[in-house]
Parts: structure tokens; C-alpha cells; sequence
């Protein structure tokens, strides 16, 4: 999966394509989760490839399209096709939403803008009332720490509200900027996706040392850290896989960990902005698959917890 990333200067900007409210699965309590495009892997199981790239994209919605073409008079680029089932170039686009603001249709929309600090947290601040039961804000993505000159300005802000933080991570990061972002972040979900290298490196494009050692580090300060698994059947829910991320845990003093079950929801959305994902040759249901890793992880002395 070829992508661009090409990173636009962010000065002091995040770059943000959804912004989710009263969610009940990315921390405790209710909150609002902050999606940050840009990603360093490329998981081959990934449920929000509209995360992957560093810019702002237009998606396709071809079903609402009506072919009116407003967009193609529009568009200052000729990115604008009118080939069935396939109305923006990808290669030719660069995002910049012309093509958005005169679609009556809701074929085109954007994906991806960029906010000032003081701007995303006044869009979060309007949600205060609703975080309840220790809810916050959650910052999702892609990776949130990928943009951490722009954490460095809206996290003290979150803090200063009062507000709880939730960051979700898959650990491949610059732990030199990370480090004095971690006291203003109470709780990290820290993705482990498998524990070999090189079957790391295959399901997702990198090698997992950085990632590893990034996680040991975050458990040295105290941080408050719950791995994460995703299982995804014929990739990383063997025996071995499982023995040896039990006894990673082990090794950092963790017994519990947080597995997600594998859906290919992704697979359609990446469609809609030219990214194809690769279907997985799944190899068992995905419920049989989840209850096999419980109880692999549960011989190995780890308590694994299901999402749903």
C-alpha cells in the first residue's frame, strides 16, 4: 500500500478529520474523540485509512453523486473525472475542498482540516457538560503524537480546563518529543500488534523495536498505560504471538490487556479516497478467534478484557 506523506508545515496547527462526540469506547466515562490524520504504519487491517495521510483529502461518495458536475467547473486542478464510480482523480488531487463547497449532493466531502489549538479546544470545551462518569477528551487518530508540536499547545490547555485525557497510540513515535507530553496525558492505550519483528514489520510496515522500546519507557515514568491488541484471525492470534506479548506484559509489570475484535469496515472507506486495501484471508470467526486468545493469554497468567 503505496501512500503519499508528504507532511505540510504545521506550525502550530493540528490536522484533524473527525471530531466524535458522547463516545462511550475510547476511555472510561463519556467523551469526545479527537481524530488526528497521519499515521506512521500502514496495517493492513487499518479501520480508518482516512487516517493514514499527512494532508487534507476530498473522499467520493458515489452513491450520492447525481452528476451535476459542479465540482469539475470547480476544481483549479482537472481532478475531476467523469468516469462511473470513480469522480476525483486521487493522484491529481490536493485536497484543497473547492470541490466540497459547491457539491448540493454530499458526494464530495472533506477529509481532513487544520485547527488552531485554541479552536479545537473551544470545539471540545462544548461537550464539558456531557463527561461524566471520569469521561474527557480522547485523541485518536492515525497517530496523535506524530503531530506533538501541536500537543504542545493544546494539551496544557485541555489540562488547565480541568479536562481528563485519553491518548490512543500505536507507539511508533519520537520518545524525545513525546517525553513532556506524558505528564499532561492521564491515560495511554498503547497498541501492541504483534511481538516478532519481521511479522510486525509485514502486517504494518515497520519493525516493532521503536514501538517496544517507547513502551517500556512510558511504563518507567508511571504513566498510566492499557495495551491493546487487535485480533485479527490468521495474523497475530497464534499461540506464539500470544506467549510472547503475555510475557512482554509480564515483564513490565502488566497483567491485563485490552483486545479489539477485527472488522474490514475499512476496506470501503479506503476506497472512497483511492487507498485499496488488501482483503485479509481470515482464517477463523472472528468470535472463535477472540475467545481462543482469552483463554491463551489467561494460561499465560494475563488477564485479557474483550471489547465489544
Amino acid at each position: 500500500m503505496q501512500l503519499d506523506d508528504t507532511h505540510p508545515p504545521t506550525s502550530v496547527k493540528g490536522l484533524v478529520f473527525d471530531v466524535q462526540r458522547f463516545s462511550l469506547h475510547d476511555g472510561p466515562g463519556i467523551r469526545t474523540t479527537v481524530f488526528f490524520k497521519g499515521c506512521p504504519l500502514r496495517c493492513r487491517w487499518c479501520q480508518n485509512p482516512e487516517s493514514l495521510r499527512s494532508r487534507p483529502e476530498v473522499a467520493f461518495y458515489g452513491e450520492n453523486c447525481q452528476a451535476c458536475f459542479r465540482c469539475e467547473a470547480e476544481c483549479p486542478h482537472g481532478a475531476i473525472r467523469r468516469t462511473p464510480g470513480r469522480r476525483v482523480d486521487f493522484d491529481g488531487c490536493d485536497g484543497c475542498g473547492r470541490c466540497v463547497r459547491v457539491c448540493p449532493h454530499e458526494g464530495l466531502r472533506q477529509v481532513g482540516a487544520w485547527w488552531s489549538a485554541e479552536a479545537l479546544v473551544a470545539e471540545v470545551l462544548k461537550d464539558r457538560d456531557f463527561f461524566v462518569d471520569g469521561g474527557g477528551v480522547t485523541l485518536s487518530g492515525g497517530e496523535p503524537f506524530a503531530q506533538s508540536p501541536f500537543l504542545e499547545k493544546f494539551l496544557p490547555s485541555l489540562k488547565a480546563a480541568g479536562l481528563h485525557v485519553t491518548v490512543q497510540t500505536c507507539g511508533h513515535f519520537s520518545w524525545n518529543h513525546v517525553a513532556p507530553l506524558v505528564p499532561l496525558v492521564d491515560l495511554i492505550y498503547f497498541d501492541l500488534k504483534h511481538m516478532d519483528p519481521d511479522a510486525h514489520a509485514c502486517c504494518t510496515g515497520a519493525h516493532n523495536r521503536r514501538i517496544l522500546e517507547n513502551f517500556t519507557r512510558l511504563v518507567a515514568t508511571g504513566a498510566r498505560i492499557e495495551p491493546r491488541m487487535p485480533v485479527i484471525p490468521g495474523s497475530n492470534d497464534d499461540r506464539a504471538n500470544i506467549r510472547a506479548t503475555a510475557r512482554w506484559l509480564a515483564q513490565n509489570d502488566i497483567e491485563t490487556i485490552r483486545c479489539l475484535p477485527y472488522h474490514n469496515l475499512g476496506e470501503a472507506k479506503g476506497r472512497r479516497i483511492g487507498i485499496k486495501l488488501e482483503p485479509l484471508t481470515v482464517t477463523d470467526a472472528v468470535e472463535t478467534a477472540m475467545a481462543r486468545v482469552q483463554a491463551a493469554f489467561a494460561h499465560e497468567g494475563i488477564h485479557a478484557v474483550i471489547d465489544d
